[in-house]
């Protein structure tokens, strides 16, 4: 089983190649170090218990944090200094809502188009394509809030296509939901993998995803990966018949709060589960 110091490099160049990789608010150490590498094509899931620095890790990837030159590259491009060519290439579906309830699905869709700068001659085409992908083509003209829970986070992640993007992160994409939703959202994220080939990069706390829909998984804890190698790998490498959160437990144990979240932000999170629910 590998560990943190064995951070192998896919073969060809990754889709997120993450190099020393630190960030800290203020005295506090967030992400410390991590060399990390995401191949294209495939699903990677970043797993580890509040506070082990996954959601820090994450927008320090989607430039949502400022990271130094040299850190985080996605497909080849420095988060640093190419910020907006890095947005155009990621579709990102983050824990909170993005969803605006008062418009309807279509139109949803088609304002994260607008801002993704999806091209106008494409658009219409583009936002059916992607809602019908979704399983949501029937339900474009309703508003949001008349959505289910499950609909509501495909309708999310249609949000998140709507720009072809080439690398998709997904940043719990099933909280709160009930398992036939979970298994919706999770067959429409496969289908869409399958079709473009496109690389995801998923946190989930529902270790049975991750075991079924991962090519690989690093386990992060106290800002560090802890463990990194495809399921089996890493349940093989505990004990003969372990489960994936046997070796979760192993690595992880202790539960932390993750220096820079507050109240807000458990808030926020708290929300979303409320609504999907």
């Amino acid at each position: 089983m590998s560990t943190e110091n064995e951070t192998a490099e896919p073969a060809s160049r990754p889709a997120v190649a993450c190099r020393g990789l630190r960030h800290a608010f203020g005295g506090a150490v967030a992400v410390d170090g991590v060399d990390l590498a995401v191949a294209e094509g495939e699903i990677f899931g970043l797993l580890g218990p509040n506070g082990a620095g996954k959601t820090t890790a994450i927008r320090l990837i989607t430039t949502l944090l400022p990271a130094r030159p040299g850190m985080v590259e996605v497909f080849g491009l420095d988060v640093a200094r190419q910020r907006m060519a890095v947005r155009r290439a990621i579709g990102y579906l983050p824990q909170q809502l993005s969803a605006d309830s008062s418009l309807t699905g279509r139109e949803n869709v088609e304002l994260f188009a607008r801002l993704f700068d999806v091209p106008r001659a494409r658009r219409r085409e583009r936002v059916h394509e992607v809602l019908s992908t979704v399983g949501l083509a029937g339900a474009a003209e309703r508003r949001a809030q008349t959505y289910s829970g499950g609909m509501i986070r495909r309708l999310e992640l249609a949000q998140a296509l709507v720009s072809a993007p080439r690398l998709l992160i997904l940043d719990e994409p099933t909280i709160g939901l009930d398992p036939v939703a979970r298994d919706g959202v999770w067959d429409r994220i496969q289908e869409v993998r399958r079709a473009t080939g496109m690389t995801v990069l998923v946190t989930t706390h529902y270790m049975d995803e991750a075991d079924q829909h991962c090519d690989r998984i690093a386990l992060m804890h106290r800002g560090r990966v802890q463990a990194l190698g495809t399921p089996s790998e890493l349940k093989s490498g505990l004990e003969p018949g372990a489960t994936l959160e046997e070796v979760f437990r192993a690595y992880t144990g202790d539960q932390l709060d993750e220096p820079g979240d507050d109240f807000r932000d458990a808030r926020r999170t708290r929300r979303t589960a409320s609504r999907l629910g």
